[in-house]
């Protein structure tokens, strides 16, 4: 068999890329020694284990090559893959409901900051409604179902080092609620320079100008954190079997009771090791992942991952129907088998930042969802709306203060006065963004039961008891003011700068 120059120079040229490889491994296995020689015992520690998974990242990184998926091998899933909510909910509830709670644990992703929103600490101590924070609702939602059905459901928080002091410290107003608290915090991984692969932090340091050197990898770590905590074999042992994962910002994600006793119900043999809840995709969330179809297995594809050709049609919502609410329920006792035998496979998400000072870094980072593929019996259900409440910025914050929504025991639910059950389109402009600057502009929150779309862009406030209804559009031009009078009600409405009133 004859070699030709192009074999010889390809075979040279993978053997160069392997050892470049191999380089940038030791190099940056060099560096995080040094990093792990300026910490003190307890820290190294952690930090040793921290950076065994951040190593196995990197080497992945290292090997990855072009898209992750091949687009010719994306099928829609079958159909008996994903399960319409109302199929399951048809089932009924068991007369013993307190058993399978008692089967259940809430984990909330708390790793966020509130800085898009303006705010500093922990974004889940932002108050949303009636003086409750995040937390305070979630409190007492699992609170409810505790004292309710005489069950002993915990909640797990998993914290970021950006969030685990400032959490830890309002965790003692708790102390008196049916309810235990349990905290584990997400590794800590260095951010790395673009051009040379190597970490930007000095020392171990989380302060003064090594804050940015650092940041926690993605809601795909908690696998790796939670086992390294020891909470896991913990509540396994406490006869825990499942845990329903949702990020603690989207207001919907409440304990579902029909969800749970179709877990729970299933003979042993044929158990769901995970249930990712999606719902039907609008306009507004065509960058949400969505499940496929893919090497016979169920697949989480994000936008990240889609080759720039077929990105229109992965935002299609006539192909990709649905998208991942990032409400998960999955089985304690598979995370440990699939960690233990290191058989978690999760795309890599490379995300490129610039620093304040213009350092280009990149952060590896992995998506909880992802794992749906490593899991046996793993399925979708496509639930209503209600269940993605996400309070991402001001414009979802006015919804949920609004009388769109009542509370009742932590849990918001759209009000029976509004006649459709979809929520309006709300796009607040600039002036609106940080929550104080929010607050000040609405004298009282405006009636919006009859709304269907709002945008307001510039100067806008809004006195008391102001009514919208249809669609309306107030926009103050530069260095204009629009004050909307108390009491006043706008209906299918233009607003512009010169205060004229329009038709719309």
């Amino acid at each position: 068999m004859s070699l030709t120059v192009a074999d010889l120079s390809r075979g040279a040229m993978t053997e160069f890329q392997e050892k470049l490889r191999q380089q940038h491994e030791d190099s940056m296995h060099r560096e995080l020694e040094a990093l792990i020689a300026t910490a003190d015992k307890a820290e190294a520690e952690i930090s040793r284990k921290d950076f065994d998974g951040f190593k196995r990242l990197f080497h992945r990184f290292l090997q990855v090559k072009g898209p992750a998926v091949d687009w010719a091998k994306i099928h829609r899933p079958p159909e008996e893959s994903i399960q319409p909510y109302e199929k399951i909910k048809s089932k009924g509830l068991p007369d013993d409901i307190s058993s399978s709670l008692n089967k259940l644990a809430v984990v909330k992703l708390n790793g966020g900051l509130g800085t898009s929103m303006g705010c500093k600490g922990p974004k889940s101590l932002i108050s949303v409604r009636n003086e409750n924070t995040f937390l305070d609702l979630t409190v007492k939602q699992i609170e409810h179902l505790n004292k309710t059905f005489n069950a002993n459901v915990p909640l797990v928080l998993m914290n970021s080092f950006n969030t685990d002091e400032e959490t830890k410290k309002i965790l003692q107003k708790y102390k008196h609620h049916r309810v235990n608290i349990h905290t584990f915090n997400q590794s800590r991984y260095p951010r790395i320079n673009k051009e040379s692969l190597l970490p930007i932090a000095k020392t171990m340091r989380v302060n003064g100008d090594n804050v940015e050197a650092w940041y926690p990898p993605g809601h795909g770590d908690i696998y790796t954190s939670f086992y390294n905590s020891g909470l896991l074999d913990k509540l396994i042992a406490e006869g825990k079997e499942y845990i329903f994962v949702s990020n603690i910002d989207n207001l919907g994600a409440t304990v579902d009771l029909f969800i749970l006793h179709h877990l729970i119900s299933q003979p042993a043999d044929k158990r769901y090791e995970f249930i990712m809840e999606v719902t039907d995709k609008t306009r507004a969330d065509v960058k949400g992942g969505t499940l496929i179809l893919y090497e016979d297995h169920l697949r989480l594809l994000e936008i990240a991952q889609v080759p720039k050709a077929h990105v229109d049609e992965f935002k299609s919502v006539t192909k990709f129907k649905i998208f991942n609410t990032n409400n998960l329920w999955i089985s304690l006792p598979a995370i440990k088998r699939l960690h233990e035998n290191n058989a978690m496979d999760l795309e890599i998400i490379v995300n490129p930042k610039t620093l304040d000072g213009g350092l280009n870094v990149i952060q590896l980072e992995t998506a909880v969802g992802a794992a749906i593929k490593s899991f046996n019996n793993a399925m979708g259900v496509n639930v209503p709306r209600s269940r993605f409440l996400p309070v991402k910025t001001s414009s979802d914050l006015l919804l949920v203060m609004s009388n769109l929504y009542s509370l009742d025991a932590g849990s918001l639910t759209m009000s029976k006065k509004r006649e459709f059950p979809s929520t309006p389109h709300v796009k607040l402009g600039s002036s609106f963004t940080k929550v104080q600057e929010f607050l000040a502009r609405f004298e009282n929150i405006p009636d919006m039961l009859e709304l269907d779309h709002l945008t307001v862009s510039g100067d806008v406030t809004f006195g008391k008891n102001v009514s919208l209804k249809g669609t309306v559009i107030i926009i103050a031009n530069h260095g204009d003011r629009i004050d909307i009078p108390a009491g006043a009600m706008l209906e299918n409405k233009i607003v512009s700068g010169n205060l004229r009133i329009l038709d719309h």
